[in-house]
């Protein structure tokens, strides 16, 4: 049996905003064997679409302890019984925190480790192709 060459996630996130307020955020993960370290995550917000790139691992460590430094930051919580991670993000444009539903990313994570073990990401690499690809646009 051949490993799917992605795993798809969609979800519905919270990003914070001051006052205690939250607006929804209808985001998609995915993960692709490609990029067997990242997970590429789009985020939809008023009628703007953002995308990201995070390390999987920092993801994973996110659900766990706090995890990342600098430009992205993952950690957990519970609020009112319910598992969330949050998710803070920051560039020159501006800064979020967004929270994510824990169980929803972790089921995610899971079928991404399914796909490509944890430390078997280099066997997926394709050295030449992104060798040739950094050539050309040089």
């Amino acid at each position: 049996m051949k490993a799917e060459s992605s795993v798809t996630c969609e979800l519905r996130l919270r990003l914070l905003v001051a006052g205690d307020a939250a607006l929804p955020v209808p985001a998609a993960l995915r993960y692709d064997l490609a990029d067997p370290y990242a997970i590429h995550a789009t985020f939809h917000a008023a009628g703007d679409t953002v995308e990201w790139v995070f390390a999987r691992d920092l993801l994973a460590a996110g659900l766990r302890d706090d995890a990342g430094l600098g430009d992205v930051r993952v950690w957990p919580s519970s609020e009112a019984g319910v598992q969330v991670v949050y998710i803070s993000l920051s560039s020159p444009e501006g800064e979020a925190l967004l929270e994510a539903p824990a169980p929803e990313l972790s089921t995610f994570l899971d079928r991404t480790y399914a796909t490509v073990p944890a430390g078997s990401e280099s066997m997926h690499l394709d050295i030449d192709a992104a060798l040739t690809q950094l050539i050309a646009e040089s």
